[in-house]
């Protein structure tokens, strides 16, 4: 008879196994049903109480996370986005100028709204604009994928795990974006460098087609709201309000209108990523509470203990194995046992975030990036790593090396 630790253990590796391989054949289970079906298991287990594993939800990050959404649901339904987007095919009229260009938006987006979003609303221009400066699809969509990592790591709101981390080491807002918005902006200008010198060929200037007349889509008044919201949202994390609830009071301003029918709204958010963080927070508590965590632990080597290099190099080859959100819940509990943890903390949202331009599975907003493309232009892993390997360990270094030497 197995004992509760062993169950837990086995449960663990289940549901991370479906997490870095996307399934568990032949069963048709996602990664959000793993994450489900594991929390279950934990307290089935006897690993957790019922009470223990809902005191084990990070209700602070959910309520960052949906109320972000629900911010950048109103900007998309007002034809913000779109409207930015037909403004960068106009003005890029080369396709290296063009290049440049979406992996500097691809950055800022997800800098401001999340890189998840980012993704899917920059994907379809990237192969209009492609097509647009007479150039193929494959450097763009790669600018989208890599630049919204590499923008993701300057703030808090940049992507779930940063979100996360927040979360944990109530490091502030202001303080984060102070640390990691240089590493973001020389990961961004070493992208950009990279697929550049990597698809110098395939850039060369060619006779561009021009861009489609389009309807206007712009929504006024649900423009002029979402956007105030927005700037206010942004003011009150950088003033240090609470950001989960900086993001659900805005959400709930927004939610308060005449114009937007609410289905509209939910339609735009993902339940599926909530419900998953969800029941990873429970999965990775039972794991704590079975004493496996601190097990874990002790294997590493004490000189390794308070090593950055050490947290980066396992942050960045677990973010390639299970995704960069799993790898932080398990990593989480590493940076107290350093004599700076705000630096360690710090290192692991950098290295999680920046290991995703590694590999094709390095983080959702590349696989979000491949599936959108499928019927335009197919993403090989190689045709990914010969770029994102380089940037990867590159721009990670850079990384390792700032906050080592800025934050004391």
């Amino acid at each position: 008879m197995l004992d509760t630790r062993t169950i837990a253990l086995i449960v663990f590796a289940l549901t991370y196994a479906v997490l870095g391989f996307g399934a568990l054949p032949p069963l048709r289970i996602d990664r959000t049903g793993a994450a489900l079906v594991g929390a279950t298991a934990m307290v089935a287990c006897g690993a957790l109480l019922p009470a223990e594993a809902v005191a084990a939800v990070d209700f602070q990050t959910l309520a960052l996370l949906f109320g972000m959404m629900i911010v950048v649901a109103h900007l998309k339904l007002s034809g913000f986005f779109g409207w930015i987007g037909e403004r960068m095919i106009l003005v890029s009229r080369t396709p290296t100028r063009a290049l440049g260009a979406i992996t500097v938006l691809s950055a800022l987006l997800s800098a401001l709204f999340v890189n998840d979003t980012a993704c899917i609303l920059l994907t379809p221009l990237a192969i209009e604009t492609a097509a647009a400066v007479g150039a193929p699809a494959l450097p763009f969509l790669l600018a989208v994928a890599m630049g919204s990592n590499a923008g993701s790591v300057a703030t808090l709101t940049g992507n779930p795990q940063n979100m996360l981390i927040g979360s944990l080491s109530g490091i502030s807002y202001a303080r984060f974006a102070a640390a990691l918005a240089p590493v973001a902006v020389l990961s961004v200008v070493v992208t950009i460098a990279a697929l550049r010198l990597g698809f110098r060929g395939a850039l060369a200037p060619a006779r561009p087609r021009e861009p489609r007349a389009r309807a206007k889509v712009l929504h006024a008044p649900t423009l002029r709201k979402a956007t105030a919201v927005t700037v206010l949202l942004l003011a009150a994390l950088i003033g240090g309000v609470n950001p989960g609830l900086a993001a659900m009071a805005s959400a709930s301003i927004l939610l308060v209108t005449r114009r937007i029918r609410p289905a509209r709204v939910w339609a735009h958010v993902d339940w599926s990523l909530l419900a998953m963080f969800a029941g990873l927070f429970v999965v990775v508590r039972g794991i704590e509470v079975t004493g496996w965590t601190a097990k874990g632990l002790a294997v590493i080597p004490p000189a390794a203990r308070d090593s950055l290099p050490a947290l980066v190099g396992a942050s960045t080859a677990l973010s390639n194995v299970v995704s960069n959100v799993p790898a932080v819940l398990v990593l989480r509990a590493w940076p107290g046992h350093f004599p700076n943890s705000e630096a360690a903390w710090l290192a692991l949202s950098m290295s999680s975030t920046l290991a995703g331009n590694l590999t094709l599975v390095g983080s959702v907003a590349n696989l979000i990036v491949v599936e959108q493309a499928k019927n335009h232009e197919r993403i090989g892993f190689w045709s990914y790593a010969r770029i994102g390997v380089p940037v990867a360990l590159v721009t990670i270094a850079i990384g390792t090396v700032w906050i080592a030497w800025a934050i004391r």
